[in-house]
């Protein structure tokens, strides 16, 4: 989510992986922030944040796109709704920049194209819940990352995986494609699998890979520069760029005129795009108090745990209605995300003992 898979989630609205692990590095634990408020209360605060603000923030956009007019329209204009969400962290990363001091010198270039990578992801992962792919499938679909990280290695070469990698990555696909295939028939849901949906959150993934290499080249970059980026310095400008190119691409394809008459003649569904786009910025400002104060496996373990919640939370409240083997593709996909989760807690805790 900086998506936030707003995963993300979202989908996809959490830190990316490489600038979270930089923020990470930059923010000692414990100590620098310690008021003398025990670590029990600040896990639960920072913990109890994210989910609250994530769980709440994959609900609201489910019900945005499974929302139906009274005429019988629903919400389509995705670059609309990436304008309003990237314009509230936008907010919050300045205000939280000018308290935390900005940092001058900023590749502000490098920003910007990360920015454009990893709006269009969003807006991908939007078109497919759009176009009808269950918010289960396609959340479920958006944990599994590391497989266009993995195509470009085997095309390109470079990075080496172990077996238990692969086996993790086609356990959450193969996951996925069972869930997708294991709706029973008649389900009363609104939102159904469908060829664009899939196509879409495929791309979404392409561009994820994207992403993750710019901001690679954007954190080498900032160290050439000597520049030491705050959480907030990269909020506010990778948002701000996010904000900037999906306001060109609504304007240009006319998303904010039918975006606001569509919300005008619907106000309940702009409650919820309002309430939508201030979790995104209060869920990442709580991500960035979780980074600063606990070690980064405790965000990993946080933020992997609400994509399983929220997937299951989906499947129970939103009137999805999965068949044996329905079930059996969110057990698989489900022991593919713990499995990574796991392989990750390993390999810190052996490059620790070293």
């Amino acid at each position: 989510q900086i998506s936030a898979d707003v995963e993300k989630s979202s989908t996809n609205t959490k830190p990316p992986s490489d600038i979270q692990a930089r923020l990470e590095l930059d923010a000692p634990t414990g100590s620098p922030t310690d008021t003398g408020i025990p670590d029990a209360v600040k896990l639960i605060f920072g913990a109890g944040g994210i989910y609250t603000a994530f769980l709440y923030y994959g609900s609201l956009q489910e019900d945005v796109f499974t929302y139906v007019s009274e005429d019988g329209h629903s919400f389509k204009q995705v670059w609309f709704l990436q304008v309003l969400e990237a314009f509230a962290n936008v907010v919050v990363g300045f205000i939280g920049m000018q308290l935390m001091r900005p940092t001058k010198n900023m590749p502000l270039t490098m920003f910007g194209i990360a920015g454009v990578a990893q709006v269009s992801s969003k807006a991908c992962t939007s078109l497919a819940l759009a176009n009808g792919l269950s918010f289960p499938v396609a959340t479920l679909a958006k944990s599994g990352k590391m497989a266009p990280v993995m195509a470009g290695s085997l095309f390109l070469g470079g990075a080496e995986y172990t077996i238990r990698e692969y086996l993790q990555v086609a356990a959450i696909i193969g996951g996925t494609a069972i869930v997708s295939m294991g709706k029973k028939r008649g389900s009363s849901s609104a939102s159904s699998s469908s060829t664009i949906g899939l196509a879409y959150i495929v791309a979404s993934l392409i561009l994820d890979g994207v992403t993750a290499g710019v901001q690679k080249r954007l954190l080498e970059s900032t160290a050439k520069a000597g520049v030491k980026p705050k959480p907030y310095d990269f909020m506010f400008w990778q948002n701000l760029f996010m904000c900037v190119t999906a306001s060109m691409v609504a304007v240009g394809i006319g998303e904010v005129e039918a975006g606001m008459e569509f919300c005008a003649s619907n106000p309940e569904i702009l409650s919820k795009i309002v309430r939508f786009s201030i979790c995104s910025a209060v869920g990442q400002s709580f991500i960035f108090y979780t980074i600063a104060n606990f070690d980064p496996l405790i965000l990993t373990t946080v933020t992997t745990t609400r994509k399983i919640f929220s997937v299951l939370l989906s499947i129970f409240f939103k009137g999805h209605s999965l068949s044996a083997t329905g079930w059996s593709g969110v057990g698989l996909a489900v022991s593919g995300i713990i499995s990574e989760l796991e392989n990750k807690a390993y390999g810190r805790k052996k490059k620790h003992s070293n």
